[in-house]
């Protein structure tokens, strides 16, 4: 017994050496000290950054200097933490968005880069005495600046906010401008400053753009296509692609932060933003990578600094205040400049006011080369601290009036009622290949919706139905299990019926659903084999939208998408409800769209995007005809998702032969996967429902022929022309 206790007492003997009890006191940490903080309105990440100085060396020294060095495990969590940071940045970046705002953030980034240094490198000079080199190392500092607050905007849901997209750009604008200026004082201090520097840095460089640009992305496309339903190798690979980015961005004599960086921006294409992959990048990278390094950020601190004479207090008193006040000028010029709102001004500042990573590198590079000394280095320790806290508290209150004027400036209650109630409905009977449906239906569809997708898998009424109802109910559960990787709400329904349509109809009205995804692969070609030669029946049984879906490759395989729409299609009720699906799977794949309609259709799918508030890079050919397609179009790559909305008899945007086109479009696009849409068309009551002895027949198959003989002539004419 007293071995035992002789052994406990050595175990907790600080500081902690066992790795397992030192990795379960930091768990306990991320685990309590967001809650706890929760009730007195602190943000989290100052609960972690204070617990880091709490426990770290400087503090309790509960964690001791070895764990916090290169080869130690804290160490080695912290840097995994800060390169998922900027990896993340990269990732969630709206590169639509970004495209837009490219002169914002090339202007922010000249802000926050030139307007620090300008101004703090004379107070380094003259105030804190430095020498040339010291007081321009030191002034570099002020414009560095790391997203340890970008959590909490991703948290927001404002990840696309065009702020946030202005401030990641002018992130990696002076970021990498600072670190190529250390880069230079390094090898400076060293003697090394020749022609020959130059040129191994320009050559390094452009080696490094080269992989990662031209021959990373099209070995992720290849590993992704074909590893499509191996979900934990994806992420494996995805983290063996950012670690390996880093490690080139040191090769080419830039800090690891840009590469990680890079390797988002790189994968930002292949990831959307409501998949599997990238629910599990987030998941793991906030819960625990990014709160290890804000732990490590706090354990770095050495308040001790403080009480070490007057001088000292002095340093970090001028280097904290002109590094918040250096980030929040520039970001008012910014909004001078551009007329942004004062919500937008405190995100940008908040974002860009936290010093760490950089800032650490660039302190540390200059201390250890005798260009600075100990007291620098300690008021930036504190200068790191206070400006995190800082940048946490103004990001936090500044994304909440963020999102009270989105929310002022957007749609309306019943637009937003409207929202919360879509519903998809996929069908589903074959329990194999259906990962490219499933991943569409998660693509389409808002994180905000309540239950927004429900699975039916419809079995015929027959002898063995209760043998296969139960079959079916445990092939659903994998089904469910898929829709949970991505962080999405799933219904699973197994259910009887005469026949397919009649499930998926009766279904539908059951669950008030808007949409209705059914799997038409010309592999599976599974309502064919159940309905019949055609989706008629299906057609006729159910009025709601109906998406019929083939696909064949992986959605990251596409690289544009080509609509097409009848003549009066945006007249049709159910309009805005497709056309926000495709946006937004255009969003989420971050390709563009080839719109083949008119320019009335044109006009309105710019407003639903616009409401909807969805990025969107679309293109309008108008055409006539819709064969005219074909005139347009005489080549493609097969890599295009073709989508036609065709249109039910009666419908507004109907005309004669717009059934035969759908069959002309598989015809024309053999290798492409398409999506054949039909919008719900609601049952108008029969004003002459009473007169049963009228039959219209003969005058609409008049009709019908009049037109097709109109519209024959009316190509001879064309082509004549």
């Amino acid at each position: 017994m007293n071995y035992f206790f002789a052994h406990l007492l050595e175990e907790f003997h600080l500081p902690l050496k066992n790795p397992v009890l030192v990795f379960s006191l930091l768990l306990f940490i991320i685990l309590l000290s967001p809650i706890l903080l929760r009730k007195i309105k602190i943000p989290a990440i100052i609960g972690l950054i204070i617990s880091g100085v709490i426990i770290g060396p400087h503090g309790l020294g509960l964690i001791g200097v070895k764990a916090m060095e290169s080869e130690g495990s804290i160490k080695l969590f912290s840097t995994i933490g800060l390169l998922y940071i900027m990896f993340m940045a990269g990732l969630e970046l709206d590169m639509n968005e970004f495209r837009k705002h490219i002169r914002k953030s090339l202007v922010f980034g000249l802000l926050t880069f030139f307007v620090p240094i300008t101004l703090g490198f004379p107070i380094c000079y003259y105030i804190l005495k430095l020498d040339f080199t010291a007081s321009l190392l030191t002034a570099s500092m002020f414009a560095t600046h790391t997203l340890v607050a970008y959590p909490i905007i991703s948290k927001f849901g404002l990840s696309k906010n065009s702020a946030v997209a202005i401030t990641i750009g002018g992130t990696i604008l002076t970021d990498t401008a600072v670190l190529i200026i250390l880069a230079v004082i390094s090898s400076s201090a060293n003697g090394n400053l020749d022609g020959g520097f130059w040129i191994r840095l320009i050559t390094s460089l452009t080696i490094f753009s080269l992989i990662m640009f031209f021959i990373i992305p099209r070995i992720a496309k290849w590993f992704f296509s074909k590893l499509e339903s191996e979900k934990n190798s994806q992420y494996i690979f995805v983290l063996s692609i950012v670690f390996f980015a880093a490690f080139l961005a040191e090769v080419a004599g830039v800090e690891h932060i840009i590469g990680a960086f890079v390797a988002g921006l790189v994968l930002n294409r292949l990831i959307p933003q409501s998949s599997t992959l990238m629910n599990r990048v987030e998941f793991i990278g906030n819960s625990l990578f990014i709160p290890f390094f804000l732990i490590f950020v706090g354990m770095v601190v050495d308040y001790k600094v403080l009480f070490d004479g007057t001088w000292s207090l002095i340093i970090a008193a001028v280097l904290t205040s002109f590094a918040i006040f250096s980030k929040w000028f520039a970001a008012l010029i910014t909004q001078w400049i551009f007329r942004m709102s004062n919500a937008e001004r405190q995100v940008i500042f908040g974002l860009s006011t936290a010093h760490a990573a950089a800032t650490l590198a660039v302190i540390m590079v200059g201390y250890e080369n005798n260009i600075l000394d100990i007291k620098i280095v300690n008021g930036t320790i504190l200068l790191i601290l206070i400006t995190c806290m800082t940048a946490s508290f103004v990001t936090e209150n500044a994304g909440k009036r963020l999102l009270l004027e989105i929310a002022e400036k957007g749609v309306d209650e019943g637009n937003e009622t409207k929202l919360r109630n879509q519903h998809l409905l996929l069908a589903i009977n074959e329990f194999k290949g259906n990962e490219n449906l499933l991943d569409f239906s998660m693509l389409i569809t808002d994180r905000k919706v309540i239950n927004p997708i429900s699975v039916v898998s419809v079995v015929p009424d027959n002898e063995v139905a209760e043998r296969l109802i139960r079959s079916s109910r445990r092939a659903l559960e994998d089904i469910v299990k898929h829709f949970s990787g991505g962080d999405s709400k799933v219904n699973a329904i197994a259910t009887i019926d005469h026949n397919l349509s009649s499930g998926i109809a009766r279904v539908s009205k059951e669950l008030v659903a808007d949409i209705v995804v059914i799997n038409d692969s010309r592999k599976i070609n599974l309502l064919k084999r159940i309905v019949g030669d055609d989706r008629d029946h299906l057609l006729d049984v159910c009025d709601k939208t109906i998406f019929f879906c083939q696909f064949d490759k992986p959605m990251i395989m596409y690289s544009k998408i080509f609509v097409v729409c009848p003549k009066l299609a945006e007249l049709e009720a159910s309009f805005p409800l497709w056309v926000e699906r495709v946006l937004r799977l255009s969003n989420e794949l971050k390709i563009g769209i080839d719109l083949f309609a008119s320019s009335f259709t044109f006009e309105k799918w710019n407003r639903i995007a616009s409401a909807n508030k969805i990025s969107h890079k679309t293109t309008l050919t108008e055409i006539e005809e819709l064969e005219d397609l074909f005139l347009f179009r005489t080549q493609n790559s097969g890599k295009e998702l073709v989508v036609f909305c065709s249109a039910r008899n009666g419908a507004v945007s109907y005309v004669s032969g717009i059934e035969a086109f759908s069959g002309k479009v598989e015809k024309g696009f053999p290798e492409n996967d398409t999506i054949l849409i039909y919008p719900s068309q609601s049952q108008v009551e029969n004003l002459y429902g009473g007169y049963e002895d009228i039959d219209a027949t003969p005058i609409v198959k008049s009709v019908e022929a009049i037109q097709k003989i109109s519209k024959e002539v009316g190509s001879i004419f064309k082509k004549s022309k």
